[in-house]
C-alpha cells in the first residue's frame, strides 16, 4: 500500500511539471492540490524525519529504496559478482530450463589467476559418458528397499513456503526427469502426490503430517504416509544450513486451511518449529529413531539432513553408529550458504560451517570409522551447473541436491521478497492473484529440461576427464589455485581422505558401468 501511494506520489509531480510546462495551468490544479495534502500530511506526522523535513520530495527516497534490488540486479551488478545467485549462474539457469543455447561468446569473465580459481584436468583421450546413467543406489545393510535415485535432485522446500502450483509443477518435473522430489519439512499435500514423481518425504522437528495435537510425532500417521508408493525415502531434518539452531516459522496469513489440514495444525496461526526434535535428545537416540522409522516404513531408506557445526558432535555420531550397529542410509549435507525464505541476518551469515569444509569433514569421518561404503551423502548449497555437481562429487557427495536451482527453473527471478508474500513469479507465495500466474503445466518441462541438460554437462566434463565411472571423480582431479598463486588439487587443499579400498559396495553404486 505504503508503495503504491508513492507511485501515485511520483506520477502526480511528474503529471504537474507536465501540465505546466505544457501552459495547462488549469489541468495542473488537480494534481498540485493532491501534492499539497500530501505535504500537510508529511509536515503533521511525526514518524518519518525524512517527510517532515522534507515534504513530498522525501517520499522519492522511499520509492528509490523499495526498487532497489532489481536497480541492483539490473543495471548495477556484472555477470559475475550479483548475490545471492550472480547473473551468470542465473542465465544459465534459464537457458537450459527453457532448452535455449547456453553457450557464451568471446571468453570467459573470471579471472583464471585470482585465487579461489578452480579447473578439472581433462584428457587428450576423452570418453563418452550416457547421461541417463549417472545415479546411484541408496541404502544401507538394514535398508529393504533401497532407492535408485538420480544424482541431481530437488532439495527440500516446503509447500507454504512455496506455492501450491510450484509443488505441483516441481513434482511433475521430477516424474517427467525420472528424479527425486523433496518435500520439505511442511508434510505432503495432493500437490506433491497428484504429479506422481518420487518424494523424499522429510520429517522436521514439527512433525509435520505425522504429528499429535500435542505437536509429538505420531507413529500410526507416519506409518500410513510413509508407505505410500510414491515416498521412495525418509529424510530427518535436524537443522538447515541457512538457519542451523532455529526452527522454521510459517506466519499465520500464510496458513490457509489447507494446508493447516496437510500440516496438522489450526488455520490463520502462526506454525513454529522447535529448534530441536522432542522424539530424541541423543545421538544414540536419534540412531534408534532411526530404527523406528525404517521398521514403520518397512524398510525404506532413512536419513538425516543437518548442517555441520561441531566436528565432536561428528565424531560422537560415528562412534554411535559403530557402537550400535545402527547407522541412516543416508546424510543431507546442508552448507551455511544454502537458501531459505526468511532467516535472521546473523544466522544467515555467520552460523554453520560453508558446504566445502562441512562435506569433507563429514566424510573424512566416516571414511575413518569405516561406515562410507554403508552411506550415500547428498550435499546442498548452491549447486547449479555440471561444475558444481561434479566439484561436490570429488570432495565426497554422491549425489547433489538443488532448492534455488529449480525455484530458478520455476521462474524466479530472485525479487528478493520470499519473506514477504509477495513473490512476483508465483513461487514463494499464497497470494491467489500472483499464484495464478504459475501454469504447472508450462514450468514442469523447464524443471525437467534443466535437470537433463545439467547432468548432460556432467556428462560433458566426465568425458573430457577421461571418466568412465562416478567413482573415478575424485579430489585429484581439480585444481584450485592458492594464495601464493599455486594450483594445488582439492585434495591437497582439503585433505580429502580416499574412499576405503576394497570397497565393492561403494564403487558399484557411487555408479555401475557408465556408456
Amino acid at each position: 500500500m505504503r508503495l503504491q501511494v508513492r507511485w501515485v506520489i511520483a506520477l502526480a509531480l511528474v503529471t504537474a511539471a507536465a501540465m505546466i510546462l505544457w501552459n495547462e495551468i488549469w489541468w495542473a490544479f488537480t494534481p498540485c492540490t493532491f501534492l499539497l495534502v500530501v505535504a500537510v500530511n508529511d509536515l503533521r506526522q511525526t514518524r518519518h524525519t525524512i517527510r517532515r523535513n522534507f515534504p513530498v520530495i522525501g517520499h522519492m527516497r522511499y520509492l528509490l529504496e523499495s526498487i532497489r534490488p532489481e536497480i541492483n540486479q539490473y543495471f548495477i551488478e556484472s555477470n559475475i559478482d550479483g548475490t545471492p545467485i550472480n547473473r551468470e549462474k542465473r542465465s544459465l539457469v534459464y537457458q537450459r530450463a527453457k532448452n535455449q543455447r547456453d553457450t557464451v561468446p568471446f571468453g570467459s569473465q573470471h579471472d583464471m589467476y585470482a585465487p579461489g580459481f578452480e579447473c578439472v584436468h581433462h584428457t587428450l583421450f576423452p570418453t563418452q559418458v550416457n547421461a541417463k546413467s549417472l545415479r546411484t543406489i541408496i541404502g544401507g545393510p538394514d535398508c529393504r528397499q533401497p532407492y535408485d535415485s538420480s544424482i541431481f535432485i530437488i532439495s527440500a522446500m516446503s509447500y507454504g513456503a512455496l506455492s501450491s502450483r510450484a509443488v505441483e509443477a516441481l513434482n511433475a518435473g521430477a516424474a517427467m526427469g525420472n528424479f527425486a522430489h523433496n518435500s520439505g519439512e511442511g508434510g505432503i499435500s495432493e500437490f506433491h502426490l497428484k504429479p506422481g514423481g518420487d518424494l523424499i518425504w522429510q520429517i522436521g522437528t514439527g512433525y509435520f503430517g505425522c504429528r499429535t495435537p500435542a505437536g509429538d510425532f505420531d507413529e500410526e500417521k507416519f506409518s500410513r504416509t510413509s508407505n505410500l508408493p510414491q515416498i521412495k525415502m525418509i529424510e530427518i531434518k535436524l537443522s538447515q544450513g541457512a538457519k542451523p539452531g532455529l526452527g522454521g516459522l510459517l506466519p499465520g496469513k500464510k496458513v490457509s486451511q489447507e494446508i493447516a489440514q496437510v500440516r496438522g495444525v489450526l488455520p490463520g496461526l502462526d506454525v513454529a518449529s522447535p529448534p530441536r526434535h522432542k522424539a530424541f535428545r541423543t545421538s544414540r537416540e536419534m540412531l534408534a529413531f532411526i530404527a523406528k522409522l525404517r521398521n514403520l516404513s518397512r524398510g525404506k531408506p532413512i536419513g538425516i539432513k543437518m548442517c555441520v557445526g561441531q566436528k565432536e558432535e561428528i565424531e560422537t555420531l560415528c562412534r554411535e553408529m559403530v557402537g550400535t550397529g545402527i547407522m541412516p542410509d543416508f546424510i543431507t549435507i546442508d552448507g551455511a550458504e544454502g537458501g531459505t525464505g526468511a532467516a535472521p541476518v546473523e544466522f544467515t551469515n555467520h552460523v554453520g560451517l560453508p558446504l566445502t569444509e562441512a562435506l569433507v569433514l563429514v566424510h573424512n569421518a566416516l571414511v575413518k570409522h569405516q561406515l562410507r561404503s554403508h552411506i550415500r551423502i547428498i550435499c546442498s548449497g548452491k549447486i547449479f551447473s555440471g561444475f558444481d555437481i561434479v566439484r561436490a562429487l570429488a570432495l565426497g557427495a554422491d549425489l547433489c541436491a538443488s532448492a534455488r536451482g529449480m525455484m530458478l527453473a520455476l521462474g524466479c527471478i530472485q525479487a528478493l521478497k520470499c519473506d514477504s508474500d509477495r513473490c512476483p513469479t508465483g513461487v514463494a507465495t499464497q497470494d491467489p492473484h500472483l499464484v495464478a500466474g504459475l501454469v504447472p503445466a508450462e514450468k514442469s518441462y523447464r524443471v525437467a529440461s534443466y535437470h537433463r541438460k545439467t547432468l548432460e554437462s556432467v556428462a560433458h566434463m566426465m568425458g573430457a576427464m577421461g571418466l568412465q565411472h562416478l567413482c573415478e571423480i575424485t579430489a585429484d582431479i581439480i585444481s584450485k589455485r592458492s594464495v601464493d598463486g599455486e594450483l594445488k588439487t582439492l585434495r591437497e587443499i582439503h585433505g580429502v581422505a580416499l574412499y576405503p579400498s576394497g570397497s565393492p559396495d561403494l564403487a558399484g553404486t557411487k555408479n555401475g558401468t557408465l556408456g
